[in-house]
């Protein structure tokens, strides 16, 4: 098995272990955060509901700072915390995703804080 695969499935196990905990409702969705070798997503997600309440993504901010680094995921926390204080969210449940809270998805996480998101 290949370096890729096998990082791949331990991300999948390590996803699947947090979505057994983590769950989001109307009162606190889930924000979700998809990492690619070149973009960063975030969404925030009503599950019971099955609902998309605010989404942002690096590929929004393609003229600015678009792309896989640092400063586009801060951008990214900052846009997604501006839609979710205008869809009415206040408090949310953060779902890393699998990936180490570190680089990328702690810089997304503490924007969204610091653009009002409580989690």
């Amino acid at each position: 098995m290949d370096i890729c695969t096998q990082r791949a499935s331990r991300r999948f196990r390590r996803r699947r272990g947090l979505r057994k905990t983590l769950r989001g409702t109307p009162s606190r969705p889930r924000v979700a955060v998809y990492r690619s070798p070149r973009h960063i997503y975030a969404q925030i997600i009503d599950d019971l509901a099955g609902l998309t309440l605010a989404s942002a993504s690096s590929l929004d901010l393609e003229g600015s700072a678009g792309g896989g680094n640092v400063a586009a995921a801060t951008l990214v926390g900052k846009t997604l915390a501006e839609r979710a204080v205008k869809a009415g969210v206040s408090e949310v449940v953060f779902d890393r995703g699998g990936y180490l809270y570190h680089g990328r998805v702690k810089a997304l996480a503490d924007a969204a804080r610091a653009g009002g998101l409580k989690f």
